[in-house]
């Protein structure tokens, strides 16, 4: 693995553990769980 992709993937996971993130995340697997 290139040194570049490796430090694509960790900006994306750092990206992805906002607060924010979490909480869209949590709001969205609500909504699904109420649709199924």
């Amino acid at each position: 693995m290139s040194k570049a992709q490796d430090a694509k993937k960790t900006q994306k996971k750092a990206a992805m553990k906002t607060p924010k993130e979490k909480k869209a995340a949590k709001k969205e697997k609500k909504e699904t769980s109420k649709r199924q």
